[in-house]
């Protein structure tokens, strides 16, 4: 299967439910990918997007250790599909293996190691938003609607936290 790299836009909040959203950008195919997480989970996304440093080593910094300690590294992290309404990610390790986990996981490793985030390119014509051309009114217009957005407005779902 074929897949395409994406930006990690970050954690937005969706109202009136107040529940969060990794937003996921493809730029070939233009399409974002919202995957509904949890608190914890987008707080963790928050601090590594963020480069922030906790005073105490957070999972995602032990996991990484513990990967570095076995000699293999964090090569890139990929939202592989969905089962019903929760999304699936994979860790793929530059000696050759693959570890299943959330996407939520994945990104957060992705962004504390610096290594790209992939998505399947089937799963985003599928699950994922087009997005809107590069012209200013349209972002405004797009960044209003990520504002407003419910989970509501789309049949796909969320992940499990």
């Amino acid at each position: 299967m074929s897949k395409v790299e994406v930006e990690v836009v970050g954690v937005r909040i969706e109202m009136p439910a107040n529940q969060p959203i990794l937003l996921l950008k493809a730029s070939e195919p233009a399409y974002y990918l919202p995957i509904w997480v949890g608190a914890i989970e987008a707080n963790a996304l928050s601090i590594a997007q963020r480069g922030l440093t906790p005073p105490r080593p957070m999972a995602h910094a032990l996991l990484l250790d513990v990967l570095e300690k076995y000699e293999a590294e964090l090569q890139d992290v990929t939202i592989t599909g969905k089962d019903g309404q929760i999304f699936l990610a994979e860790l793929h390790t530059n000696d050759g293996k693959s570890i299943s986990a959330r996407p939520s996981d994945a990104v957060t490793l992705a962004l504390t190691a610096h290594c790209p985030v992939y998505v399947e390119t089937q799963l985003l014509e599928e699950s994922g938003i087009e997005a809107p051309e590069a012209d200013e009114e349209e972002v405004a217009q797009f960044r209003d609607f990520l504002d407003n957005v419910s989970a509501e407005d789309f049949e796909t779902g969320t992940e499990n936290p």
